[in-house]
């Protein structure tokens, strides 16, 4: 029996200088993605993941981009040998990746909106006075009742529900540090922040989704090619208009990921390829099923042993 993929686009990069320069090196489809994004952003967001410093590529304006750009140019090179997906589903801003990978948006209306997506971000929360950190080895329920606890008045949420073993949670940075000193009390086996730049996916993002439901409104959405599994309520999404709702409701709920997966796997899926920089997401999806199979393709190297694995010709 055949079972369906799932392409699966992160939403971060665990190493950011270099990044896709080796497939835009050797597939022009890639580079192609790259122009595009070039043409679209007004300067070289190829140069950047190629050679910028790190703190300049970790900025939330460049870093949304430079990603969506590179996890694009990757799934040019699968779709131009003909590997497609069955289902797509994105990570946070990795959900833009699969819109436009299951053909939902454009790469020029994806690379423009989540660039200023980035700069709504870090400019909802003043610097300093947002945080996150990731909780391992609690459940939801345990993470919700920290919350509370830690929360003082403050704002203080599940953000991300990554696996069964690992969440991170999002607010002010007292109510987070608060959290991170009581979390070992409550069940945790570790507490860590995290080094981001704001407060993702909570309801302090809520001045940035504000802004960019105006952008979303102003997108053509198609209706999509396969089905995407959306952030935040982790159901399969067919047509167009109901992306833009979606990528809305997005900002400020937390990425129920784990629940992603699971949904995935009860449709039969049991392959998942991340595509894009880095594989912190494979990690995820093994933390939630380790009888999955993962793959992934960033690189030359990885492309071809995950087109072995798929018995498709390089």
């Amino acid at each position: 029996m055949n079972h369906p993929t799932a392409f699966i686009f992160p939403g971060q990069a665990s190493q950011y200088p270099g990044m896709g320069r080796e497939l835009a090196g050797a597939f022009p489809e890639a580079r192609a993605v790259l122009s595009e994004a070039d043409r679209v952003l007004g300067f070289s967001i190829g140069r950047l993941c190629f050679e910028g410093k790190p703190e300049e590529l970790q900025l939330t304006e460049i870093a949304q981009p430079a990603i969506l750009t590179v996890s694009v140019a990757a799934h040019a090179v699968l779709s131009a040998r003909g590997v497609r997906p069955q289902f797509v589903a994105g990570h946070s801003l990795g959900e833009y990746s699969a819109i436009v990978a299951a053909g939902g948006l454009s790469l020029a209306d994806a690379v423009g909106t989540v660039r200023k997506r980035g700069r709504y971000m870090q400019e909802a929360v003043p610097v300093g006075q947002g945080a996150m950190a990731a909780l391992l080895g609690m459940s939801l329920e345990s993470v919700e009742s920290l919350c509370r606890e830690a929360a003082q008045g403050e704002v203080l949420e599940p953000a991300n529900l990554n696996s069964p073993a690992q969440m991170v949670i999002a607010g002010a940075v007292g109510a987070v540090r608060r959290a991170v000193q009581l979390a070992p009390q409550r069940g945790a086996r570790r507490a860590i922040p995290l080094p981001v730049s704001a407060p993702f996916h909570c309801a302090l993002m809520q001045p940035a989704r504000d802004r960019l439901e105006k952008d979303l409104d102003q997108l053509q959405f198609r209706d999509l090619q396969c089905p995407l599994v959306n952030n935040a309520e982790a159901a399969a999404i067919h047509r167009g208009g109901e992306l833009g709702g979606a990528l809305v409701r997005q900002v400020c709920a937390p990425v129920r990921w784990s629940e992603t997966i699971q949904f995935l796997r009860d449709q039969g899926v049991r392959r998942f390829v991340e595509v894009g920089p880095g594989r912190v997401l494979s990690g995820l999806v093994r933390q939630t099923d380790r009888s999955l199979q993962v793959l992934n393709v960033e690189d030359v190297r990885s492309l071809d042993k995950t087109l072995a694995a798929m018995g498709v010709a390089g």
